[in-house]
């Protein structure tokens, strides 16, 4: 007879003993109604000589229930003194071996605790990405008794309730955070239409420095969006940063679509306080233009690239072709656990990984030819001059792979960095420029780098700060760069002299060094800080009626006492040298006393974003969620799924399953509408997910 299952109204038990029978009975059995006490839930139902037996899930000891001589007195009594059951063990202790790191053991106490176990059964599903009727898996209950057989496992719907509640908790958290004044936000959007349901999202990522000087990301919104145009994007943002409660959004980072462009346009007009009417609010994600660059540059057509891409596409028709090529690495030794990969026309990476690949299997290329006779008719095979084009073109791309996956971290601060890499780009772009290989390349590069960042004052005076908060850079570096780039841009046929370049290079330091100053002016008004921090002089009290006397003696205090800002202290000390590893955060957490002021705009600007990735990384787990399986899932469970696992996941691996698509109970939906609804509102429900 197949196990029993026991149902209440929030858990299900599932029996998968086999029942013990001693033997047949001998009579026909009368029919046993539904069990009702709830003793049940400690006993499974078994029959012992034909007779109805309640057996301890705990110690396994068997009491008869046969409901007509023996009811189920004993089953309750028993439940309730039961030493091995869990509710029983609330205060009794059991040892355990803890493994350390080391190797060594050591012996420590353990205590069955319910709500810690559901926690972290909880954050299995949400962190994995398990679906939910995966805990009604007889394996997975089976794991679970092997490991503590006190755990009583939940069914799938009281899971995805607490799931719910699990979102609702993680963003009352967030919501005390986002909305005090004194912290600073950044943001990051993207849009993105889902392949299965053919709708459009919006997702917006919030970025900021705790007071610990440590730097966070938390998707705060991922909603369907009516359309991409330019006002309903703005629309929407704003609606999420008032639904928030969010006071101080500093910056706003998204990609280069015309669109995007609008919805900044649209939040500046809308937003309050934004420093110099929100001329800088706008960031252009650094990823995006370093892909614009060398895609136009892509577009010139080496005929020893496209031979290469050619010969890869031929090889990679077939499975006997494959074969074959595999066959020939063997034959010439070559040892590589890569294999040939196709590229796809808009994206330069996938181009450059193709590239990387093939000139490294050069000889394999040379055999596969002998022994393919097809291969040279079809196509134009590949020479020793073509590998070595393709092998330099694989250098020169290597500096934009590096440099758009440094753009695209999120753990910690790149905006000090930034002018640094533009300057390095635009240096690489020259140098290979010079290789008549890359002429026409560089050329059609160095057009579209100047559309973005070619003209100094335009740039963003946020990355400017940033770079001076930066104390192995300050001003120095600025001066450095400028120079450089003034003699790369200076026309042959007209060089400016060393006078021309100094002179223009001062111009522009002195231009960000007073708008540094403002905006420091706007930090130190705002700040209970006072401005002047150098010594202090005691006040001047003359005893004279002579007013002349007394203005005399106070204008020579005045000008013989010193007065250092702030500012000005932090600007003439010496540059810090340059470490490995180096960690600004740190630098400024441990001089924050001395830099009262300062430290607050580099905890401001430090945690501005310049790259959208972080955005664009939660369509990866959405693609999951939504897809044709799950087409029907509401969109606020949606938004809870994407946000919760990004709020609790520690593990920087992908998603490795889908949620389960109980998730579109309406019911569940409603219930975390109301909730995130009184969130918003003045007052916040405590929330319980271990209830």
């Amino acid at each position: 007879m197949s196990g029993c299952v026991i149902f209440d109204d929030d858990e299900v038990f599932v029996d998968n003993t086999q029942q013990e029978i001693n033997e047949e009975p001998t009579q026909k059995r009368k029919r046993v109604g539904k069990t009702r006490s709830n003793c049940w839930k400690s006993f499974e139902k078994i029959f012992i000589d034909g007779v109805r037996h309640g057996k301890c899930k705990w110690c396994e000891r068997a009491l008869k229930a046969d409901g007509n001589n023996t009811g189920t007195s004993s089953l309750n009594k028993h439940a309730n003194n039961c030493k091995k059951k869990p509710e029983n063990l609330k205060n009794q202790q059991t040892l355990q071996f803890k493994k350390e790191p080391t190797g060594e053991g050591s012996v420590s106490t353990w205590k069955h605790d319910d709500k810690r176990i559901k926690k972290a059964m909880l954050n299995l599903f949400v962190v994995g990405g398990l679906p939910f009727k995966f805990i009604e898996n007889e394996a997975f209950i089976e794991y679970t008794n092997a490991l503590n057989g006190k755990v009583i496992v939940p069914c799938r719907t009281t899971i995805s309730k607490k799931v719910s509640l699990y979102y609702q908790e993680e963003r009352n958290k967030l919501v005390t955070f986002l909305c005090n004044p004194l912290n600073t936000i950044h943001l990051t959007t993207d849009c993105w239409t889902s392949p299965s349901k053919r709708v459009h999202y919006i997702v917006i990522t919030a970025h900021f420095i705790d007071d610990n000087w440590e730097m966070h990301k938390r998707i705060i919104n991922f909603k369907e969006l009516d359309s991409q145009r330019g006002e309903d994007i703005g629309k929407e943002v704003l609606k999420c940063i008032q639904g928030w409660g969010i006071k101080n959004v500093m910056t706003c980072t998204v990609d280069n679509a015309c669109s995007n462009d609008k919805a900044i346009e649209f939040l500046k007009n809308k937003l309050p306080n934004l420093y110099n009417e929100g001329k800088h609010f706008h960031i252009r994600c650094m990823a995006h233009i370093i892909n614009l660059i060398v895609r136009d540059g892509m577009n010139k057509n080496d005929e020893s690239v496209k031979c290469l891409q050619d010969a890869v596409r031929y090889i990679r028709k077939s499975t006997q072709r494959i074969a074959l090529f595999k066959k020939c690495m063997k034959a010439v030794g070559v040892e590589s656990t890569k294999f040939l990969c196709n590229d796809c026309p808009t994206r330069w990476n996938s181009t450059y990984d193709l590239l990387k690949i093939a000139v490294d299997l050069e000889k394999a290329f040379y055999e596969y030819e002998m022994e393919d006779r097809s291969f040279a008719r079809d196509v134009v095979t590949p020479v020793s001059e073509d590998f070595v084009t393709c092998r330099a073109m694989v250098s020169f791309l290597e500096k934009f792979k590096v440099k758009t996956e440094l753009v695209s971290t999120t753990s910690k601060p790149l905006v000090n960095r930034f002018f640094g890499e533009v300057c390095g780009i635009y240096k690489h772009i020259r140098v290979w420029s010079k290789n008549k290989r890359f002429y026409s390349i560089g050329k059609d590069m160095i057009d579209k780098y100047e559309k973005y960042w070619g003209d100094f004052e335009n740039l963003n005076d946020y990355m400017y700060f940033a770079t001076i908060l930066d104390p192995r850079m300050k001003t120095e570096f600025l001066r450095h760069a400028f120079e450089t780039l003034i003699k790369y841009k200076m026309p042959e046929n007209k060089p400016l002299s060393e006078l021309d370049i100094t002179a223009k290079t001062k111009s522009l330091i002195k231009d960000i060094e007073s708008r540094f100053e403002n905006f420091f002016n706007c930090y130190n008004t705002n700040s209970n800080v006072p401005f002047e921090t150098g010594g202090s002089q005691d006040a001047v009290h003359i005893d004279d009626d002579d007013d002349f006397v007394g203005d005399y003696f106070a204008q020579s205090v005045n000008s013989s006492a010193s007065k250092e800002t702030e500012l000005t202290r932090y600007l003439n000390e010496g540059q810090t040298q340059g470490v490995k590893d180096f960690d600004i955060l740190v630098w400024w957490k441990n001089n924050a006393s001395r830099y009262p002021i300062l430290s607050r705009m580099a905890k401001d600007l430090l945690g501005i974003q310049i790259s959208t990735v972080a955005s664009e990384s939660a369509f990866s787990t959405s693609g999951r969620i939504i897809d044709s399986y799950r087409a029907n899932l509401s969109a606020p469970i949606i938004e809870a799924l994407v946000c919760t696992q990004d709020w609790v996941r520690k593990s920087k691996k992908p998603i490795v399953d889908n949620i389960d698509d109980i998730l579109k109970d309406d019911d569940i939906a409603k219930e975390l509408e109301d909730a995130i609804r009184t969130q918003n509102g003045n007052g916040k429900r405590p929330i319980d997910i271990n209830e």
